[in-house]
């Protein structure tokens, strides 16, 4: 899900849609108002889901979306190969499959509860 919002009213650290991503703000430069025109920031972000950094320029008064993100909670099931792992939702008992990031595979157990980011229908577990 996402919702609309301003470009002014974008902060670092909050997230933005850029090309269909849900993006994490890293930083924002606005310019003055030139002589034929508003003024316009330059927005860089990190995807949420892929890592990949990607910029846009617009004008300060358009419009842009935001991503709702969702941290919900799930139980470790089984593990299926090296990097996937299979989990159970535990808002509707819902299970699912998820790629594991390499640093996590040795935290992760069975019947041990993570949480996990939900997102314009893409997840991914997050430990912090």
């Amino acid at each position: 899900m996402k919702e609309q919002t301003e470009v002014k009213a974008l902060k670092k650290g909050r997230y933005v849609v850029i090309d269909g991503e849900a993006c994490n703000i890293i930083g924002i430069a606005t310019s003055k108002t030139g002589k034929h025109g508003s003024a316009k920031a330059r927005i860089d972000a990190v995807g949420v889901f892929d890592g990949q950094k990607r910029s846009i320029v617009q004008p300060v008064s358009a419009k842009i979306y935001v991503p709702i993100l969702e941290r919900k909670t799930a139980q470790v099931l089984s593990f299926s190969g090296k990097n996937v792992v299979q989990l159970m939702s535990m808002d509707d008992y819902s299970t699912f499959e998820l790629a594991i990031p390499g640093e996590l595979r040795a935290k992760l157990k069975e019947g041990q509860t993570v949480t996990y980011i939900e997102s314009m229908g893409k997840r991914k577990i997050d430990m912090r």
